[in-house]
């Protein structure tokens, strides 16, 4: 996936992350709209018939919960904020469950915060839990667990979750509906001469200047700079970022048609040079594993993901979903990545079949020593 990429390839990416904003989903504070979230599903589900595969991550529970609670303006206090969102997570999640449920597909609430994201362990599990619900075809439905979260610790507005989930999941597009049609070059509530940007890319300055024009409807986190931001988060994967309203009739089915509607943010590089350039920018290298000549082969010519069964050495101090580089026997480098086993684990497992580590281990977590969606070549 190139900077370039059309809107009609753009439209054929196989993995979305579609995250639906609080104004939308609450009717701007009226509690929940029913008739929103059954358009949105629908056209979910034609998307899943279709082959791709949805993470829906769903603002909403504050403003759910303070709709029921009879709530007229966000509170300040965390407390409150985190009593609202464990009331109204309760109507948003069951109402999602019944609309999609009416369609046959399952759905699974995944409730993350910053820690499982930072947390390299709990990095690597949520992802492995989510890339099985995405396996089985269940549609994941996430959101910030702000019942726990403290304030130093959240992410802030469910834009930024949004981009972390596509980086954890390595979704080819990011979607995010919003209650406006897109990023403007000025305020359209003030300038009746404002024009829809329908290109641009990630990082550009100016992109911030545009978008702090914008404040957002007070019910949400976030304005447009917050799209902003994620569509940058979002681009350290390689991921397609596409910010169009909500409230667009059938404005999932108009993107995956390729139709000229909203902002699309092109990634500076593709997936896979982002991906090399978080792996090695963010982490710092904790260990060093010996391979044998066929997992060499094997990951350089097939793409594959390293077993045990090919290691030869492992050295280091590192602990499970740390990044470890992988050497042919020779000591050339060959690749990075996180690794699923801490280094005594590892020690234990190395030239085995991966059918024996529950029974070296007593336990296991991951076939594999290092999956192949954690791992770049060098």
């Amino acid at each position: 996936m190139s900077a370039t990429r059309t809107r009609q390839q753009v439209g054929k990416a196989r993995r979305w992350v579609i995250k639906v904003g609080s104004a939308l989903l609450t009717n701007n504070g009226r509690g929940l709209d029913m008739q929103a979230m059954h358009a949105w599903v629908e056209q979910m589900t034609a998307l899943r018939r279709e082959g791709r595969e949805i993470v829906l991550v769903s603002s909403g529970a504050v403003a759910e919960g303070m709709s029921r609670l009879g709530w007229k303006k966000r509170p300040h206090e965390l407390v409150s904020l985190q009593a609202a969102a464990a009331v109204g997570q309760m109507g948003l999640v069951q109402s999602y469950e019944s609309h999609f449920q009416k369609h046959g597909l399952h759905t699974a609430q995944v409730l993350l915060t910053h820690d499982d994201l930072v947390n390299r362990t709990r990095y690597l599990n949520a992802r492995s839990t989510l890339r099985k619900l995405i396996s089985l075809g269940v549609i994941p439905v996430v959101n910030e667990n702000d019942t726990v979260a403290f304030e130093e610790l959240r992410f802030g507005d469910n834009d930024t979750l949004a981009a972390l989930v596509a980086n954890l999941v390595e979704a080819e597009l990011l979607v995010i509906l919003t209650d406006q049609a897109g990023i403007y070059d000025c305020d359209p509530r003030q300038r009746s001469d404002a024009c829809l940007i329908q290109d641009a890319q990630a990082g550009d300055p100016r992109l911030y200047e545009v978008a702090g024009a914008t404040s957002g409807s007070g019910l949400g986190q976030g304005g447009m700079a917050s799209k902003v931001r994620a569509a940058e988060l979002a681009a350290r994967s390689g991921t397609m970022t596409w910010i169009a309203s909500g409230r667009e009739e059938g404005v999932l089915l108009k993107m995956a048609a390729g139709e000229a509607i909203g902002t699309l943010v092109h990634p500076a590089r593709g997936p896979l040079a982002s991906r090399k350039q978080w792996l090695a920018g963010q982490l710092q290298v904790r260990g060093r594993i010996t391979l044998d000549e066929g997992a060499v082969r094997v990951l350089k010519e097939s793409g594959r993901s390293l077993l045990a069964v090919g290691v030869t050495a492992v050295e280091g101090q590192f602990k499970r979903g740390e990044l470890v580089s992988c050497h042919s026997p020779e000591g050339a480098a060959i690749a990075r990545g996180l690794v699923n086993y801490g280094i005594e684990d590892a020690r234990k497992i190395i030239g085995q079949p991966s059918e024996k580590i529950e029974q070296l281990l007593g336990y296991v977590d991951e076939p594999e020593l290092i999956h192949r969606d954690n791992l770049v070549l060098l």
